[in-house]
């Protein structure tokens, strides 16, 4: 029996795994070329009830195959791969499955890798050395639409990409004043829930807010929506006051 079979990853592409609930499970696609991390990783994922590996692939030609075949809902990729750079990989992936949502695995800390991955439309990054728990975390985070990166980390990743200057006229900015307000702490890391919390708005309302940044500003994600804004001088400076943030 085959890895892919011990792990009960034989389904067809657009077959779902029910949790006990009855909603489908999250379907994963983990694209890594070191088996000895992938297969145990991908074991961790089926062993969740609201997860399925539906995937391991070795090298971007085999992910960009079976992300056609499996639909997966979040795929976690190496920077590194035999065939193709990671993030070019990525990128191709997304082309083909626009809903995918990706997190990006780096062994090390590069801002430049970090900009480029968020610049493709990367929900996140992760450090190779992350907990299992921490990885199964970072999916749910990642189904459920939010940014997979600490503050820290998006901080020197905006640094990195912002102006020196943070005076965009009213003819490049295309976000109502609560857009702003919701983008402006997007940037500072916070999640649709804090950030609600935050201007007083329910959750629904944010994520509205949120979707719409997302369309104003061709992003595919919220951590491609804060790069996009830092690119364009749309996010104020940082270590800034946070109290410019409309309620």
């Amino acid at each position: 029996m085959s890895p892919e079979e011990a792990l009960g990853l034989q389904w067809a592409a657009g077959a779902e795994r029910p949790q006990p609930d009855g909603q489908p499970r999250t379907r994963v696609l983990v694209v890594d070329d070191h088996r000895a991390v992938a297969e145990p990783l991908g074991m961790a994922i089926s062993m969740q009830a609201d997860l399925e590996c539906v995937g391991i692939a070795s090298t971007a030609a085999e992910a960009l195959r079976l992300a056609v075949e499996r639909t997966p809902d979040v795929v976690l990729t190496d920077v590194v791969l035999p065939d193709m750079d990671g993030i070019d990989a990525a990128r191709e992936l997304r082309e083909l499955h626009p809903a995918a949502r990706v997190i990006v695995l780096t062994a090390h800390t590069d801002l430049g890798v970090m900009a480029r991955a968020a610049s493709m439309g990367a929900c996140g990054f992760l450090p190779k050395e992350s907990s299992v728990l921490e990885i199964l975390n970072a999916v749910r985070t990642a189904r459920n639409g939010g940014m997979v990166v600490d503050g820290s980390t998006l901080t020197a990743v905006i640094g990195r990409l912002k102006r020196d200057e943070w005076a965009p006229s009213p003819a490049e900015n295309p976000l109502t004043q609560r857009e702003a307000s919701v983008l402006a702490a997007m940037g500072q890391g916070l999640d649709p829930q804090a950030i609600a919390a935050h201007l007083g708005i329910s959750v629904n309302t944010c994520r509205g807010y949120v979707k719409s940044i997302l369309a104003k500003l061709g992003a595919h994600s919220q951590l491609e929506a804060v790069v996009v804004a830092a690119r364009r001088g749309l996010l104020p400076p940082l270590g800034g006051d946070p109290s410019f943030v409309e309620r």
